[in-house]
This record gives structure tokens, C-alpha cells and sequence, in this order.
């Protein structure tokens, strides 16, 4: 039952302090609209932990005032609820106008670190960009995004955050009926490089220009102070980006969908719809059921990290210098700097993972001899590396068993251990080092659909809560907790995930 919000949250209409800079600077990009009202919405789950992050009463906000403003019924005060637009490349396809078709953006907040923050509505209604569609989004893919959001930050992975779910009390409709449901993402700020192609495309240099110069005061104000700030802007945003990916490739993490505006010029991960996790490392891996061609392929996505940024870089052109052609050369060379930036990234990642503390430059071949050995060996990617750190504790078969050939192991095995002589370290200083930045346990791909079907077709969030607090610390390994550390069951059929529009 939706309860009269004149009394009841008068507090919680006051505790944002909304300070909306988006709403106040970049006419144009964007839409002031309504959510459409839940008819019956039901609380599923709250972060607390994130709320009081954000300078909130948890409290307060975990109730049916709470449950008001997250299902849209009730605008909170400061609010100004809006429809960002941007462009995309989808698929290398070009649209020149998308936007929020099911996002309200509520407004911004300054949170306990003094971070300015995106509150998002995902799921509450048709806004102008809709395309047709109902705005709506369906139980599952809003427990995913919770879901998997929630683990890649735990991992220490940049991503947007989900602060509530709630249902609607109104089913959807997609291939069949689905109980609708609303989503309420936090972002350090919701810009994309599709934010920056949709005002190039309209020709309107003066208002990419501003766009521009609210993204460096957002989030790279440092580059105010370069010669050429613009370049030294698409610098930042490309090493934030190239630090990103690398720490997708280092965790195993398969985005799906890396349009142009599922690209933040925050560096933080966005959008949690055709994404999975590997299992058995395969570098072709594909997971998304619209990628047809594999064009986001688990080891694509660097190169397409780069394609993105290239976007990006067009639509900078008239800032970077006077002269087209002086632009565009500065900017290849920063665009050419992208491949060597990430690896340098992934490099770093890849050493920590298999416990070297120093550099030494042989180190790439070693690891991607490892990757070679795991591959042939139909290995699980996780485990491999969460295990190698029983080596240096004594204990060679609990990895060797992970190997259908583990005499190829067994030969990298005893190259990797004279590497680690060379820096010195005591092993159970290296070993202690590998398992906090090897996880344990990830978003497994079978776990977080059993989380799914139980929470959509039992309505039993109990799976979902206790996949959700492993999830919360995915280093510590906790005896009883052995399922969610195992790979899926070998089967025939391939697992595939699906746009949650």
C-alpha cells in the first residue's frame, strides 16, 4: 500500500541536500520529467553501508518514506528529476540520439568524502527517450546490476552502486511477464562518451565546449591547470579507462557491452546487463546473447577500450588546438599512448596477482605463459590464481588438480618460483600478498542465477542476501562457504545473459 508522504517523510524530503550542478550547467543535455507512480512497491534490499557513505540516515531511509522515494512515488526535496541524453556506437552502429529510456537522474549529493555522487532511478518510467519502449526494468536485471555492482566494488573495481530495489507491485512485459521493479544507482557522475558524441553530432560546439569543461571541474580538475587542458582532460579520462579495463582482464570480468555510452568518463564500470564473470579461462569468451560476432570478447575489450576513447577524442577536435590538423595529430598521439598505458595497467595487476614484487622483463612472458598453461589445461581462471599461493605454503596439488594437464603447470610452476627468489620476499609474505588480491569468490555465473530465480520466481530473497554477503568479501575465505567458490557444473549448453531492456 502506497502511504500518504506529506508527514511521514518530511525529514527524509530535507536530508539529501541535493547541490544539482548537472541541472544547473548543461542545458541541453538533457529532459526534466516524472517518475511514473508504483502502485504497490515493496522494499527488497537497502545499503546501508553505502547510504551512510553517502551522508544519509540509513535509518530513516530504510522505511516506507524510504520506500516512497526509491519506487518514485514521492520526489524527494532538492530534487530535480531528469533524462540525461547522449549517442552511441552500439555495436559499431552510430545512433544519434538515445538518453535515459528508463533513468531519472534525482539529482546529486556531496557524500562523507566530499564526492560529488549521481542518485539514479533505473526503471521508473517512460521518459522523451523511451524510443517506444515502457521504461520499466524487470526484477532480475535489477538484482544483477545490485548483484554483480556490489561485488566488482568489494573486489576494489571502480563501479556505479546500488543504494535500494524495490518491486512496483506492476508486472512487465518482455518475452513473458516479469514482476517489475525499480533500481537506484549511485554514480560519481552518470557522463559518457556518448554524452560528448550526442552534442558534437547536433554541431553545437559551444555546448560540447561547457560539457567539456564540467567533466574536468567534475572530475579531473587538475587538468584546468595543464597547457592544453582538453588534451590533458582526454589523457586522464583515457588513463582512468585503461586503468579500468585492465582490472576487468585481471578479475576475469566480461562487460558484454562496451557501446560508447557504457563508457564513463568517470572510469567507472556502468551497466550490468549482458556481463559475466569466466569460469574456465577462454580468451574468445562470449557471454552476451546479442554479440553475435564477438566483438566484446573478453580479449577484445582492450582494443575496444581504445575504439571508444577514439570517439571521444573526435568530439574534443575543436578544443584541443585551432588548427584541425594540430588537433588531431596531438590527439592520435595520445590515442597511441592508450595500448602501452593499459598494459602497463594490466602488467601491474598480473604481477601482483602471481606475487612479484618487483619488475623484471621477462615478467610478461611469464604470465602469458601462465594464461597458455591454463587455457590448454581447461582451468578455472579464479581458482588458478586463488591457489597458487598454496604453492609457497607447501601444498602443489590443490592447483596441480585444477589442470587436466598439470605436468605443463608443473615445468611454469618451477620458472615462476625462481622468479619469486629474486625479489627476496619471504613466501608466506608473498602467499598472504596473492590472496588479497586473488578472490575467492566472484559473481559465479550459475550462483548468481539461482540468487535470480529464487528472488523472480519463488520470491525467496534468501539466496540472493547470503550470494550478497560473500559477495561483501570476497578475499576471506569462510569454511561452509565452499559452493560459492566452486566453477559451474560442465554442461553443453553455453551460458549466455541478456540485455535487461
Amino acid at each position: 500500500m502506497v502511504r500518504s508522504t506529506e508527514t511521514m517523510d518530511a525529514p527524509i524530503r530535507r536530508h539529501f541536500n541535493f547541490d544539482n550542478s548537472f541541472a544547473h550547467s548543461l542545458e541541453g543535455f538533457f529532459t526534466f520529467c516524472q517518475a511514473e507512480p508504483a502502485v504497490a512497491p515493496k522494499m527488497l534490499q537497502f545499503n546501508h553501508a553505502l547510504a551512510e557513505e553517502l551522508g544519509l540516515d540509513p535509518v530513516a531511509l530504510d522505511s516506507d518514506a524510504g520506500l516512497a522515494i526509491f519506487s518514485g512515488n514521492t520526489a524527494p526535496e532538492g530534487s530535480e528529476p531528469l533524462a540525461q541524453a547522449y549517442a552511441e556506437h552500439q555495436f559499431g552502429g552510430f545512433s544519434p540520439q538515445l538518453g535515459d529510456g528508463r533513468a531519472l537522474l534525482l539529482g546529486e549529493v556531496i557524500d562523507t568524502q566530499q564526492r560529488r555522487r549521481d542518485i539514479q532511478l533505473k526503471g521508473s518510467g517512460r521518459t522523451p527517450f523511451s524510443r517506444g519502449g515502457d521504461g520499466k526494468a524487470a526484477l532480475g536485471p535489477v538484482l544483477r546490476e545490485y548483484l554483480i555492482g556490489e561485488g566488482m566494488h568489494a573486489l576494489g573495481i571502480p563501479t556505479t552502486r546500488a543504494l535500494a530495489a524495490v518491486t512496483t507491485g506492476k508486472d512487465v512485459y518482455r518475452e513473458t511477464r516479469l514482476p517489475g521493479a525499480i533500481l537506484t544507482r549511485v554514480a560519481a557522475s552518470h557522463i559518457r562518451v556518448g554524452t560528448f558524441q550526442y552534442g558534437a553530432t547536433r554541431g553545437d560546439v559551444e555546448k560540447v565546449r561547457k560539457l567539456a569543461d564540467y567533466a574536468i571541474a567534475r572530475h579531473y580538475p587538475d587538468t584546468a591547470e595543464a597547457e592544453n587542458p582538453y588534451l590533458a582532460f582526454f589523457a586522464a579520462v583515457a588513463d582512468a579507462q585503461a586503468a579500468l579495463v585492465a582490472r576487468w582482464m585481471n578479475i576475469g570480468f566480461i562487460h558484454g557491452v562496451m557501446n560508447t555510452d557504457n563508457t564513463t568518463i568517470s572510469g567507472e564500470t556502468i551497466d550490468y546487463g549482458p556481463c559475466a564473470f569466466m569460469d574456465r579461462y577462454a580468451p574468445g569468451m562470449v557471454f552476451s546473447s546479442i554479440d553475435q560476432h564477438g566483438r566484446y570478447a573478453y580479449a577484445n575489450q582492450p582494443e575496444i577500450l581504445i575504439w571508444n576513447l577514439a570517439r571521444l577524442a573526435e568530439t574534443l577536435i575543436p578544443f584541443v588546438d585551432p588548427k584541425q590538423d594540430r588537433a588531431i595529430e596531438l590527439l592520435t598521439e595520445t590515442i597511441e599512448c592508450i595500448q602501452p598505458l593499459y598494459e602497463s595497467h594490466w602488467l601491474a595487476g598480473m604481477r601482483a596477482k602471481i606475487g612479484l614484487s618487483t619488475e623484471d622483463p621477462h615478467d610478461l612472458k611469464l604470465i602469458n605463459d601462465l594464461l597458455s598453461v591454463i587455457e590448454e589445461g581447461h582451468a578455472d581462471f579464479t581458482l588458478v590464481f586463488r591457489r597458487l599461493s598454496q604453492v609457497l605454503r607447501g601444498d602443489n596439488d590443490t592447483v596441480r588438480n585444477l589442470f587436466k594437464k598439470p605436468d605443463a603447470f608443473d615445468v611454469w610452476a618451477q620458472r615462476w618460483q625462481k622468479r619469486l627468489e629474486q625479489d627476496g620476499v619471504a613466501r608466506e609474505t608473498s602467499a598472504q600478498a596473492m590472496d588479497r588480491v586473488n578472490p575467492i569468490y566472484i559473481p559465479r555465473n550459475h550462483k548468481v542465477e539461482e540468487a535470480l530465480a529464487a528472488a523472480v520466481d519463488q520470491e525467496d530473497m534468501m539466496p540472493f542476501s547470503k550470494l550478497l554477503a560473500v559477495l561483501s568479501h570476497p578475499f576471506d575465505e569462510v569454511a561452509g562457504n565452499e559452493a560459492y567458490s566452486e566453477p559451474a557444473p560442465v554442461t553443453n549448453i553455453p551460458y549466455q545473459t541478456f540485455c535487461g531492456t
